[in-house]
């Protein structure tokens, strides 16, 4: 169990040898569910994206592609996590179309009221606080802007909740829990999808 959790563990802050491999793997493993969600984003057209909890960069790559005027930056307060979205989007970064910086979502310092849409891709689980943190994502959002979540989990799923015990600080969250705390946050519009097949959910919600 030991290394196994070490291993699993690295979800919530790559670092060392196991946080690469982990890396790797999230790039790969969430790629079908990635693309699942950015499917709900038919009718937004947005010219500046932040990516929060970045981690390996591939989905921020993905924004960038779906939508070729923007500007992506990408967050995550894994070093580890930063070098890695760094290498994974150097040509957009040389393009002048992509940052990766390091960054904590409970305090975030990006310029307020600046970004048309945030993501958060199967990261949230790790937030030190949902209705914190959704506060700081609707401050540097502009008035209209979209935040869309993607999760593997719908909080209530055997699988992640057996996770929930071996990781700690991870927390799986029901779309009644996020929708309660978008809302208590400011947010003032939330839709919210369930696979058909998994248990993976999206919710969108608009400031």
């Amino acid at each position: 169990m030991g290394l196994f959790k070490n291993y699993v563990s690295q979800t919530r802050k790559p670092e060392g040898i196991l946080g690469k491999m982990m890396l790797q793997g999230m790039n790969s493993g969430h790629a079908k569910m990635a693309d699942w969600g950015l499917g709900h984003l038919q009718s937004i057209d947005p010219e500046n994206i932040v990516d929060l909890g970045c981690g390996g960069g591939r989905n921020a790559g993905e924004l960038l592609r779906k939508y070729p005027k923007a500007r992506v930056t990408a967050i995550d307060y894994s070093e580890l996590s930063v070098e890695k979205a760094k290498e994974y989007n150097q040509a957009m970064i040389t393009a002048g179309r992509c940052c990766v910086q390091q960054g904590d979502v409970s305090s975030l310092t990006l310029p307020e009221e600046s970004y048309d849409l945030a993501t958060a891709f199967e990261t949230i689980y790790f937030w030190p606080g949902l209705t914190q943190c959704f506060s700081q994502v609707a401050k540097v959002l502009k008035p209209g802007g979209y935040f869309m979540i993607c999760n593997e989990s719908d909080g209530t799923d055997a699988t992640s909740l057996k996770f929930e015990k071996i990781i700690d600080g991870m927390k799986n969250y029901t779309v009644e829990d996020i929708t309660a705390a978008l809302k208590e946050a400011g947010f003032s519009k939330v839709k919210t999808d369930h696979h058909k097949k998994k248990p993976w959910i999206t919710v969108l919600a608009k400031k």
